[in-house]
């Protein structure tokens, strides 16, 4: 026992307590978070590191990830065999792998912490927008909703490419759109300087197919600081959803804060399928709290929507039917789940609902200013 005492490894358990005590913290004073650690700590962190992955094409988190049940089959192995031939230090092998694992978990917890879990209790990126939360009528949604409407079907129009079955199609590569993605996050940190940072452009996952059957679309990965998006889904999602992972790698973890980022930067965007699937994802939120609210006025709007983006919605529909109640996507669901609520957000994945209060604020100050202009 006093040989595993005077191991310097020991000390990395330190960081479990200080991991706990940051998170309590901050839980009790968001401006601490803001002004201390996420405006310097995680900025500074967080660029270094995106600087150093962003120099390689492809992603080192999904590398990682692959690796990691090897890595763990590989230790684990080694372990035994130690154990089983050297019998008279038993013991003394069992704490050191005791230790080892305890070290590691210690490690893995104070370095998400520092390049995620602090963000969980930032300021909201209200606090940056100006904008008035409120209570809003059901006539105030129904108003944005069909404004939505008009806009998909606009862009829709101007989209310059489709597939064999007119489905919305990518005009340029994945990794084309991920450039296209950065420079629109770069415009609209001009007028929201908080996203302002030299970061990597997302990176599409190799493995895309197989993340469909997790239901995932993106993962910002802290510890390499990389936004990773499945382009295996529909093309019409793929550009908000490379916004979105990209509001996480800026330091805004909640998602529904990151659903209204990649809004923002996907309207203020000079590429006309950014603006187009911007704009969906904020019809398909606004649309589904307008029908959990008044169904028939829903399907009023629905009537609405062109034959060509209800193509879309529909082979998005049929695309995802096909790894809806798998077993691997109720695992990976119930995990994201424990995961959101594990981070401060409450609801869970229904919090990815609640960005429809930040499209209404933000719609109720675009007609305030629409009526002052004709005035």
């Amino acid at each position: 026992m006093k040989k595993i005492l005077k191991l310097k490894r020991i000390y990395f358990l330190c960081l479990l307590p200080i991991s706990f005590a940051l998170i309590l913290l901050a839980r009790r004073s968001s401006s601490f978070v803001e002004q201390v650690f996420s405006l310097r700590i995680y900025k500074w962190l967080s660029q270094i590191i995106s600087s150093i992955t962003g120099l390689f094409p492809f992603s080192i988190a999904e590398i990682l990830i692959i690796l990691l049940p090897f890595a763990c089959l590989i230790m684990l192995c080694r372990f035994i065999i130690h154990i089983i031939r050297d019998k008279a230090n038993r013991k003394e092998i069992a704490l050191k792998g005791l230790l080892n694992l305890l070290c590691g978990l210690s490690l893995t917890l104070f370095m998400f912490v520092m390049l995620a879990g602090m963000n969980y209790y930032r300021y909201s990126f209200t606090h940056y927008s100006g904008l008035e939360i409120r209570n809003s009528t059901v006539d105030e949604l129904y108003a944005l909703t069909e404004s939505l409407v008009k806009q998909a079907n606009e862009y829709r129009e101007k989209v310059p490419a489709t597939d064999e079955n007119g489905v919305f199609r990518l005009s340029v590569s994945k990794y084309k759109a991920a450039r296209i993605a950065d420079k629109a996050m770069d415009r609209i940190s001009e007028e929201y300087g908080v996203l302002k940072g030299a970061y990597a452009a997302p990176k599409p996952v190799v493995l895309s197919p197989i993340m469909s059957y997790t239901e995932i679309t993106g993962i910002f990965f802290p510890f390499t600081m990389e936004a990773n998006v499945n382009v295996h889904v529909p093309d019409y999602s793929i550009p908000a959803t490379m916004l979105h992972e990209l509001a996480h790698l800026r330091g805004f973890m909640r998602e529904d804060e990151a659903n209204y980022i990649a809004y923002i930067a996907g309207m203020a965007s000079d590429n006309v399928e950014f603006n187009y699937s911007a704009t969906m994802l904020a019809l398909i939120s606004s649309g589904n709290a307008l029908y959990r609210q008044d169904r028939d006025l829903y399907s009023t709007l629905r009537e609405q929507y062109s034959e060509k983006v209800d193509l879309d919605l529909r082979a998005n529909s049929a695309y995802w039917a096909k790894y809806e109640d798998t077993v691997v996507s109720t695992v990976s669901n119930k995990v994201n789940d424990t995961y959101l609520k594990a981070n401060a957000q409450a609801d869970g994945v229904k919090s990815y609902g609640r960005m429809v209060d930040l499209l209404l604020a933000k719609y109720r100050k675009d007609q305030d200013t629409a009526k002052d202009i004709e005035k």
